[in-house]
C-alpha cells in the first residue's frame, strides 16, 4: 500500500482550497482578482487577471493523449526539480528517513534531500555506470523510502539497464524515482510501459531538453493515481501559470518539430563523437542516449578553461564521483559544434 509510506502529517493534510478549485467559469467575484484586466497586453486571450487552473485539466488531457495514459496519471510542475522537492516532501520524515541515490547522477536530487533534512545514501554506479543493482539494494535501511534513478544519466548520458531497474523495483518496497529528462532522444527505452506493473514507481520528465522549453520551467510526472493525488494535496494552489500552461499546450500540438529536433541533435551528436575519437588526448567518450557527450581528457581543468576564455563554455564533471578527468558537452547548433571542435584542437598541445 503506498499510503503506508506516505508521511502521517501529509495523510492527515486538509489542502489548501482556491476559488478556482470550485469555479473556473461564470461572474467570477470570489478570488480578490483585478476585474478590470491586466497592465501587460493580454495577446494569447488567456485571462491574464484570472487566476490559473489548479487542477491543470486541459494540459493533463492533452497529455494523456499524447502518452496514452490516463489523465489521473499526470502532474506538472515547474520544472521536474518541483516534483522532486514535492515527493522527498510526501513520503520522507526530516531527520528520520532516507533515500538512495546511485551516483554519479543529477545533483538535485541530495540537494533536495538536504534542504528537506533527509538523509542520503550514495551507491556508486558500476564501471559502466550501470545500476549496482545488489550494492543499492543492500544500502536500504529501514526507513529508506525513496530509490533515485536517472536514465538516460546525467551527467554521463547512458540509459540504465532494463533488467536492473526492474529488479530493484521488484525488491524495493518504497518508491522509485525514474528520472526520463532526456527519454525523448531514444523514447523506445522508456519505462513507462512498467508503470501499471509497478504502483511505487514514478516517472518524471521535462519539456526544458528535446521540446526546447528551458525557459517556462515546466515538468511533469506519470505516477499511480494515489500519488498523483498527494502531488496535487501538497503543491502550491496555483504552482502552473497561465502563460506556462498556454506554450506547453502550443508545444503539444507541434510533436512532429520536436520529432525533427530529436533526429537532428542526435544526428550532430553522432557527428561530434566521430571528431572527438580523432583526438588523442581525448581517452575516452562515454556511452550517450542523450543530447550530450561526456568525455575524458588528458588535462581537463586546464582544457575547460581555455575554452571559456575562447567563449566555448562547456561543463566540468571532474569533481563528480569517477569522473575525474571529464567534461560534459551539450550537442549545439552545426556550427557550434564545429567552433567547438576548432576550439579544442587549438588549445590542445601540437603532436
Amino acid at each position: 500500500m503506498i499510503e503506508n509510506l506516505v508521511r502521517k502529517n501529509i495523510l492527515k493534510l486538509k489542502p489548501y482550497t482556491s476559488a478556482r478549485d470550485s469555479f473556473l467559469e461564470g461572474v467570477l467575484m470570489d478570488a480578490n482578482e483585478n476585474s478590470l484586466g491586466s497592465v501587460i497586453n493580454d495577446e494569447h486571450n488567456l485571462q491574464l487577471n484570472r487566476y490559473p487552473d489548479p487542477a491543470q485539466n486541459k494540459l493533463r488531457v492533452k497529455l494523456a493523449n499524447y502518452l496514452n495514459v490516463s489523465t489521473k496519471n499526470l502532474f506538472f510542475g515547474v520544472g521536474s526539480d518541483e516534483i522532486i522537492d514535492l515527493l522527498i516532501r510526501i513520503f520522507c520524515e526530516p531527520k528520520k528517513d532516507s533515500v538512495v541515490i546511485p551516483e554519479p547522477t543529477y545533483g538535485m536530487y541530495k540537494v533536495a534531500c538536504d534542504i528537506n533534512e533527509v538523509k542520503t545514501i550514495s551507491v556508486p554506479l558500476n564501471k559502466n555506470f550501470q545500476v549496482d543493482v545488489k550494492a543499492t539494494l543492500a544500502a536500504v535501511q529501514k526507513n529508506t523510502k525513496m530509490i533515485f534513478l536517472c536514465s538516460p544519466n546525467n551527467p554521463t548520458g547512458n540509459l540504465l539497464s532494463k533488467n536492473g531497474v526492474l529488479q530493484i523495483l521488484k525488491n524495493f518496497k518504497g518508491i522509485v524515482v525514474i528520472d526520463e529528462a532526456y527519454i525523448d532522444f531514444n523514447e523506445a527505452k522508456s519505462f513507462l510501459p512498467e508503470l501499471k506493473k509497478y504502483p511505487n514507481l514514478v516517472i518524471t520528465r521535462t519539456f526544458s531538453k528535446a521540446w526546447g522549453l528551458a525557459g517556462i520551467r515546466c515538468g511533469y510526472s506519470i505516477a499511480h493515481e494515489t500519488i498523483t493525488n498527494l502531488l496535487f494535496k501538497v503543491k502550491a494552489p496555483y504552482n502552473l501559470n497561465k502563460l506556462t500552461a498556454n506554450a506547453i499546450l502550443d508545444a503539444l500540438s507541434k510533436i512532429k518539430m520536436k520529432d525533427k529536433f530529436v533526429q537532428k541533435l542526435n544526428s550532430e551528436r553522432d557527428k561530434l563523437i566521430s571528431e572527438l575519437k580523432q583526438i588523442k588526448d581525448v581517452k575516452k567518450i562515454l556511452t550517450t542516449d542523450a543530447n550530450f557527450i561526456t568525455f575524458r581528457i588528458k588535462n581537463a581543468n586546464e582544457v575547460f578553461t581555455k575554452l571559456a576564455n575562447e567563449g566555448v563554455i562547456i561543463r566540468n564533471r571532474s569533481k563528480d564521483l569517477n569522473l575525474e578527468d571529464c567534461l560534459r558537452v551539450s550537442i549545439g547548433t552545426p556550427s557550434e559544434n564545429k567552433k567547438f571542435i576548432k576550439s579544442l584542437k587549438d588549445i590542445l598541445p601540437k603532436r
